[in-house]
């Protein structure tokens, strides 16, 4: 969908009147409950591939939208972008569309040793340095993913035996300073030279730009949603290495796990459960 839609609609809210979104450009009955988010708007094919069927739905600014179907069940992937801020549009209109389960598909890096280039990291919560989800709720509330997501993540990479590690990540607004790396010309500021030190000191796996964003969000609006990242580079060895199959690994991860959460959900509306453990429900 482009420019040619003729935007008459209230300032506060801005959806036009058969309700197409803003910055997705979607509309109603275009987007499945299940969203996979990849930032990279070329990695949103990549995931549609694996599906059993699959249509482009839109393509607007930095965000592609197909869906599709993972055996019969309805799935969808929109691509973000970089950063808190087109990750929040995003998700904020997904929701007014019906999806109630995210899952962040990324790359990321490292900041353990032991952490390889090619292994994912499955994420269970992370530090708040977005810069958004502050403008949502004060600092002090966690970002943390659903157990369930976390769950059908680590089951998905055990199903394909695919190395994972499991923790906190660390979102920041900026790739560069924000994650301790110098600016343009050498710039520096004292905060860039000690927080790769104290997010390996307190246990943190890794940088990226956008989980903290999904995960806060998600919550706050009593929905679904976790994150699995691809380790393209190790801050503690001070090695990039990106390797399309570490991503491809992460895709399969992701579907792997729609598929399994569907499951899931399936199990628990077939018993009367809101919540449950996978394997222990009675």
């Amino acid at each position: 969908m482009t420019e040619s839609v003729k935007w008459n609609t209230r300032a506060l809210r801005p959806q036009t009147e058969d309700k197409v979104q803003y910055h997705i450009r979607c509309r109603p009955g275009e987007i499945a409950e299940y969203v996979l988010l990849p930032g990279d708007p070329e990695r949103v094919p990549l995931i549609a591939a694996q599906w059993d069927t699959a249509r482009a739905v839109s393509q607007y600014r930095e965000h592609v939208t197909y869906t599709g179907t993972i055996g019969k069940t309805p799935v969808s992937a929109c691509s973000t972008g970089a950063g808190g801020g087109s990750t929040a549009s995003a998700l904020e209109e997904l929701a007014e569309l019906g999806a109630k389960t995210f899952i962040r598909v990324g790359t990321t890096g490292a900041l353990q040793e032991e952490i390889n280039c090619g292994d994912l990291i499955i994420c269970a919560g992370a530090v708040r340095h977005d810069g958004t989800s502050p403008q949502y709720v004060e600092l002090a509330y966690p970002a943390l993913a659903h157990y369930e997501v976390v769950l059908a993540l680590i089951q998905a990479a055990e199903n394909l035996n695919i190395p994972y590690h499991v923790g906190l990540a660390c979102t920041t607004a900026s790739f560069y300073c924000g994650q301790g790396r110098p600016g343009f010309g050498g710039y520096r500021q004292s905060f860039m030279d000690h927080i790769v030190e104290d997010m390996i000191k307190a246990g943190v796996l890794n940088f990226e730009m956008e989980a903290a964003t999904v995960l806060t969000l998600s919550q706050l609006f009593k929905l679904r949603a976790g994150a699995v990242f691809a380790v393209v580079a190790n801050r503690v060895k001070d090695e990039l290495v990106y390797k399309k199959d570490g991503i491809e690994k992460a895709v399969a991860t992701a579907n792997e796990a729609v598929r399994l959460l569907a499951e899931w959900d399936a199990l628990k509306q077939e018993a009367g459960k809101k919540y449950f453990f996978p394997g222990l429900l009675k």
